[in-house]
């Protein structure tokens, strides 16, 4: 796919890794939605940011755990863009609880938003891409998905559904749409890790290093642009799983 002039949502796209790919996109040519809950002068930003690039941007307010907001959200867009080609489902929630305390509506607070909310997601923007010829959806993991913390049980079993979610639709949707899965290790360590856990982190790892954002958006990038690729888990994480 030739990103240039092409429409996309990133969901969660006001900060961090979301507002990383986002901005790619957009220095690529790419029309942006930018999608926040809370970080509305983040998303204020980056929607300058992206104008000053030369390309359409607005930002759009939705509680991804509600599905009459993501209805919203999509119809939105739709009235805006006039269509959809690409959706990276990358805003998730991020829940540390011990296995034994975690109750029915964490549960299902996390799961609303890591799994059922990428579906959703994906079901609307099927709508808008199908009349363009199709698109490409990228849905965002993490090592979670396979390594089964149990610190975080619900975030692990919300993530190892995305990558079996991304193969079911990844069938269901060919041969129109494209979809796979970026999974990123340590490229963006929590904002309060101090020197001596971003050490730890890196030696967990077969490199011995801690990536990047941008190691994690040029994964998005090639799912986006390649035309043979889909039903596919791209794992970044500096060999991380090796070990």
């Amino acid at each position: 796919m030739d990103l240039s002039g092409r429409i996309a949502l990133v969901t969660g796209s006001a900060r961090r890794l979301g507002r990383a790919i986002a901005t790619a996109l957009a220095r690529r040519g790419v029309h942006v939605a930018v999608h926040y809950r809370t970080s509305a002068d983040e998303a204020a930003r980056a929607v300058q940011e992206f104008q000053e690039l030369g390309v359409r941007s607005r930002a759009y307010r939705a509680d991804l755990s509600s599905p009459a907001d993501i209805d919203r959200l999509f119809d939105e867009i739709g009235s805006e863009f006039g269509g959809l080609d690409i959706l990276v489902n990358n805003a998730a929630v991020f829940e540390r609880k011990p296995i034994d305390e975690i109750a029915a509506e964490d549960w299902d607070r996390v799961l609303a938003v890591n799994l059922r909310a990428p579906f959703l997601c994906a079901q609307r923007a099927a709508r808008l891409m199908k009349p363009r010829g199709g698109g490409r959806i990228v849905n965002l993991a993490d090592l979670s998905a396979f390594e089964h913390w149990t610190g975080y049980a619900h975030h692990s079993v919300s993530k190892a559904g995305l990558v079996a979610l991304t193969r079911v639709l990844a069938k269901a949707f060919a041969p129109q749409i494209l979809v796979n899965t970026v999974a990123p290790g340590p490229v963006l360590p929590p904002d309060s890790a101090d020197e001596r856990e971003r050490s730890e982190l890196a030696a967990r790892t077969a490199l011995k290093r801690l990536g990047s954002p941008e190691d994690a958006v040029q994964a998005v990038l090639f799912l986006l642009e390649s035309d043979y690729q889909t039903g596919q888990v791209l794992v970044v994480d500096g060999g991380k799983l090796l070990l």
